[in-house]
């Protein structure tokens, strides 16, 4: 997670909080138990510094106030959140046990939901001082906390994507060939920092072969004449997130790399299409993938079609198999299809949507047509 909180007001937190502390209720949970990372800075705008074996803990349960437990030593710095004023602030010195600071703020026989990136002593700890308690995965138990974005959120997203399609633009006006895929991501990493970007998560450039493993390590690989490259990039922008693929070639391409990078696009355009309201997320995975098997592609699409976004670049809902999770205006993820060809090239394209009223909008606005390149 980056320190840089997106510019909210106390207000906002207040109510992330609130709404959080009623879906706990609604799930059956007395309570969530919010450790450092993108939960708790989504629900206060603090990000510690460096998360270290200290206990900070965010703790929420109907009808009680927020409370942060939160070291002695780094209580200055999380006073200083925007979000702080909507909580009390609970310091535990070093020496003490923090456990016994956090006990009486929990029902002991309630069942709690917990960050899933929480440090397994701290959950440990707080088993120990209450042994009837129990715990749930937040992802587990509230998959969609953050799925459903505000008017603010979606703007950060759409200035974060179009970020990114600025990236792009730029970096299909350099040369591929002769150059190693190394050298071509630090670029498009450049990029995305000189258009606002503060963290890069990932500079994906897949080249020949390699773009047939979607999460294809860069490497030192010299980018061929005749290679088809997949590009699969983005990161945090003023704490919210991008992520974009899209397929490029340099020269030419074949007859049969042109009809696999069109299918992509079909199955890409099919996935979105399928946005609406009420629809399962399984249904925009079906019907990105039944454009691919019904060419006979069909085993070479390896990976679902699509994560959410926010403030990660992977995060609930899924579009895959299976999630019935019926989409809400607001919710916002990726619709990417591939077609993976091993040993060959791969083909992926890739933009973030949101779910409007009557359907979807893209917030990735790059052409998905085959790019050609030096």
């Amino acid at each position: 997670m980056t320190g840089t909180a997106a510019p909210f007001a106390a207000d906002d937190y207040r109510a992330r909080m609130e709404r959080a502390a009623r879906s706990a209720a609604e799930a059956g949970l007395a309570g969530l138990l919010v450790a450092p990372g993108p939960d708790l800075v989504w629900l206060t705008g603090y990000a510690p510094t460096a998360a270290t074996e200290r206990l900070t803990l965010l703790v929420l349960a109907p009808g009680q106030d927020p409370v942060l437990v939160v070291p002695a030593l780094e209580a200055p710095d999380a006073a200083k959140a925007v979000g702080a004023s909507a909580l009390t602030l609970r310091n535990w010195t070093d020496g003490k046990d923090p456990y016994a600071v956090t006990a009486p703020l929990l029902d002991t026989g309630g069942r709690f939901g917990i960050s899933d990136n929480a440090w397994a002593m701290h959950l440990l700890g707080l088993q120990k001082a209450l042994p009837g308690t129990s715990y749930a995965s937040l992802t587990e138990a509230l998959p969609m906390l953050r799925a459903v974005k505000d008017r603010a959120e979606l703007e950060l997203l759409a200035a974060a994507g179009a970020a990114a399609d600025a990236a792009f633009e730029e970096i299909r006006k350099l040369s591929f060939g002769g150059r190693r895929e190394s050298e071509v991501a630090a670029d498009l990493a450049d990029l995305l920092r000189r258009f606002g970007h503060s963290q890069v998560d990932f500079t994906i450039v897949a080249s020949g072969p390699n773009g047939a493993n979607p999460h294809h390590e860069v490497g030192d690989r010299v980018i061929e004449r005749g290679d088809m490259v997949v590009l699969d990039f983005g990161g945090l922008k003023d704490g919210y997130g991008s992520d974009t693929s899209r397929t490029v070639h340099v020269g030419e391409p074949t007859a049969e790399e042109r009809r696999v990078h069109d299918l992509v696009r079909a199955a890409q355009e099919a996935g979105f299409h399928a946005v609406r309201p009420g629809a399962a997320c399984q249904e925009v995975d079906r019907a990105a993938r039944a454009v691919i098997a019904d060419a006979g592609y069909g085993e070479y699409f390896i990976h679902r079609t699509g994560h959410g976004i926010g403030v990660t670049t992977h995060e609930p809902p899924y579009m895959i198999e299976g999630e019935e999770q019926p989409l809400v205006p607001g919710m916002c993820f990726s619709v990417e299809p591939g077609v993976y060809l091993p040993g060959r090239f791969g083909v992926r394209i890739e933009d973030i949507v949101t779910v409007t009223e009557s359907g979807g909008r893209r917030l990735n606005d790059t052409t998905r047509e085959m790019v050609i390149v030096d």
